[in-house]
């Protein structure tokens, strides 16, 4: 009854099993905060206990609802989204409030990354919980205090890649699966998708990556027929 994404599956033929994912945030107003990102900035300030600032810091039309839904839990479902998570940190970061479409806020955070070159990841910027979670509010806090937009969107990709490098190992420690595979529209980031697979590498896994089809809905879209097609000859 919630919105996917962020996860990090355990997948064998039709089967799979959840082995985390990021920490969720409230999605307010459902699909719009997709092309709205500062909905996400607002919940992740509402999630850090810093909801008295939003309506300062993004005076829209509707900002007062917006909080009214986050304190009330209504019409904002929980989603693990990690396109979501890059939509609060362009936000938090005033890189874009309102998308001409959706992912807009993410390729601009990209760009500006490219443009600042390397940095240290946010020490701290992650926890990785018991349960699998890998929760990314330290580093949201972070951005929403920064006043330089290039070195936070640098910053956010650091972090976010050095915590998912961390998630997978680990999860690899445990099971004994060697294989990774990258999968999602964050993976046509290329800052992520590089640095991913050089860290995941130098863990000594072995690491997929989409070729011939995107890693976006057209991906897994025919992902979604191959396992259906795997369920239907199981059972025959």
């Amino acid at each position: 009854g919630t919105p996917w994404g962020g996860e990090l599956l355990r997948v064998e033929e039709s089967r799979f099993q959840r082995l985390g994912q990021l920490r969720p945030l409230a999605l307010p107003g459902g699909d719009r905060a997709a092309r709205e990102p500062w909905r996400m900035a607002a919940s992740a300030l509402h999630a850090l206990g810093r909801g008295n600032e939003i309506i300062h810091r993004f005076p829209h039309e509707g900002a007062e609802v917006v909080v009214q839904m986050l304190e009330r839990g209504i019409n904002a479902p929980p989603t693990s989204s990690a396109g979501r998570l890059f939509d609060a940190a362009a936000a938090l970061l005033g890189i874009k409030d309102c998308a001409n479409f959706e992912g807009q806020a993410a390729l601009l955070l990209e760009g500006l990354a490219l443009r600042r070159g390397r940095v240290n990841p946010l020490a701290g910027g992650y926890m990785l919980e018991e349960s699998g979670t890998l929760d990314l509010l330290p580093l949201l806090d972070h951005l929403a205090d920064l006043d330089d937009p290039a070195f936070g969107a640098a910053l956010f990709h650091a972090t976010l890649v050095r915590g998912l490098v961390e998630w997978a190992a680990q999860a690899s420690a445990r099971s004994g699966i060697r294989r990774v595979v990258l999968g999602g529209g964050c993976f046509v980031n290329v800052i992520l998708r590089t640095a991913v697979r050089k860290g995941l590498e130098e863990a000594g896994l072995e690491v997929f990556e989409a070729r011939r089809l995107p890693p976006n809905d057209g991906g897994l879209s025919l992902g979604q027929a191959w396992v259906a097609q795997a369920a239907v000859l199981q059972e025959e």
